[in-house]
């Protein structure tokens, strides 16, 4: 903001492209959440699974229910 802009008001640049919707955003606003939104999608799918998680997979693949064993979550947690 800057002194000629009286407080409240969008700093130049910023100024809606439309006058609140029904879900009380501008499509400016919607746009500039969208786009944050996707890039940290982007970068959460970008990152290695943890090694723990791995093993838990690998284990849950290869430890699967038998014949006549309970399942559960008591029988992953051995």
């Amino acid at each position: 903001m800057n002194e000629d802009e009286p407080a409240g008001t969008f700093p130049s640049g910023d100024r809606p492209t439309r006058v609140r919707g029904e879900n009380g955003l501008n499509d400016q606003t919607q746009r500039r959440i969208g786009n944050h939104l996707r890039a940290l999608y982007d970068s959460v799918v970008q990152q290695p699974i943890p090694d723990h998680f791995r093993d838990l997979i690998a284990r849950l693949e290869d430890d699967g229910p038998k014949t006549g064993e309970p399942s559960g979550p008591d029988t992953i947690l051995r």
